[in-house]
């Protein structure tokens, strides 16, 4: 789960990491109101939405006067913002972080993340701060410093000292960062957080180390030992397709294809769709029905992969193992039914109750096409789709 800039510079002030004075409005009237009681002669209008890249997309300005802070808020709070991780539809804005500007002498990179290979909490730092650091691993690694956290005895000194030579901090700021370090390792295990990045981790002028803006996300499976960050959820920024799914125990994710996957097993869902692929298609999305799966949550999951426009055909791969495949065809032919298909279906059903799922599917007389392999399903849903 996802939290939005104020809500991560909340929790970051909760732990003793600095952050910049602000306050969020959500109206024009508000922002002008919140600019007036921080004072000075200009300030920062962030959009808050869950994407990267707001700058570029117009999403964080610069007002010089109160009327111009008031006139941005109108522009954008209503609108949609679009960056390069939102998609074309953009994502909604009702909330503004509006903030009192910092004098910057440099730019730094600190994250948080779980390092699964190593089975750690590693530390990611970079003197290239407010840059996109996937592209700086690519292209220049030497620039990534990294230090793994062993949980039996913890972040130590060493640690934070060795970083901040790295980044070139002076004596002062090398403490800083220390408690820095600290706090945010201390938040990162408390909150069961997956990830924490505070781009850009300036120094200012005056010398002082500041998160100028952060991210978090959290582990969405801890949720029940925090209600208090759970009611942080803003569902107006997530897919209402994967909501939908998560309100009927699937899991989906959109893709960008043509050809719509309901499958149960997660590992034969990526199998599926890498078949469709080789077949020279294109997957729609990737949804997986569970080992547990009824009727009716196959019904729902062939509705939520119709609702995308974009699907050409459907292609329901089963492979019964506690899920019976008649219960798998049964919810086949009632969604065909009640959606009102008008696209190819291909199915292929394997294992318990094969049998009689592919007789409950003749039976009904609908134009569902079907397949003994996965190999074929996949080739004749690529062939239908087209």
């Amino acid at each position: 789960m996802n939290l939005h800039e104020y809500q991560a510079k909340a929790l970051l002030h909760r732990y003793g990491i600095p952050v910049p004075s602000g306050k969020t409005a959500a109206s024009p009237a508000e922002a002008r109101a919140v600019a007036a009681a921080l004072g000075g002669e200009s300030w920062v209008i962030k959009a808050q939405v869950h994407s990267g890249g707001r700058g570029k997309a117009g999403g964080v300005v610069f007002a010089h006067a109160l009327s111009q802070v008031e006139q941005e808020a109108a522009r954008l709070l209503g609108s949609r913002l679009i960056t390069r991780q939102s998609g074309p539809e953009g994502l909604p804005v009702h909330c503004l972080l509006i903030e009192s500007p910092l004098a910057i002498e440099r730019e730094l990179y600190l994250s948080l993340l779980i390092d699964r290979e190593r089975q750690r909490i590693a530390f990611m730092a970079s003197r290239a701060g407010g840059v996109e650091i996937e592209a700086l691993a690519a292209e220049d690694p030497e620039q990534i410093l990294m230090t793994q956290v062993h949980p039996a005895v913890g972040l130590q000194p060493w640690q934070s000292r060795r970083l901040g030579f790295g980044l070139g901090l002076a004596g002062p700021q090398r403490k800083q960062l220390d408690h820095v370090m600290r706090d945010l390792y201390r938040l990162f295990l408390d909150c069961d957080a997956r990830l924490i990045e505070i781009n850009p981790l300036v120094v200012c002028k005056d010398g002082d180390l500041m998160a100028l803006d952060a991210k978090i996300s959290l582990d969405p499976n801890a949720l029940w030992r925090h209600p208090e960050l759970a009611a942080l959820r803003d569902r107006t920024q997530e897919d209402p397709r994967e909501i939908a799914a998560a309100e009927q125990d699937l899991n989906y994710i959109p893709l960008s294809g043509t050809i719509g996957c309901l499958v149960n097993g997660a590992g034969l869902a990526m199998a599926t769709m890498d078949l469709v692929k080789l077949h020279g298609g294109e997957p729609a999305n990737f949804l997986d029905v569970g080992g547990t799966a009824t009727a009716a949550r196959v019904a729902e999951a062939f509705k939520l992969i119709l609702s995308e426009k974009r699907v050409k055909a459907v292609l329901v791969n089963i492979f019964g193992g506690i899920v019976r495949c008649d219960l798998i065809a049964e919810g086949i032919v009632q969604a065909v039914r009640e959606v009102h298909v008008n696209v190819p279906v291909v199915v292929r059903l394997e294992g318990t109750n094969a049998e009689q799922g592919l007789a409950i599917l003749a039976e009904s007389q609908l134009p569902i096409l079907t397949a003994s392999s996965l190999d074929e399903a996949a080739a004749k849903a690529v062939a239908a789709a087209r």
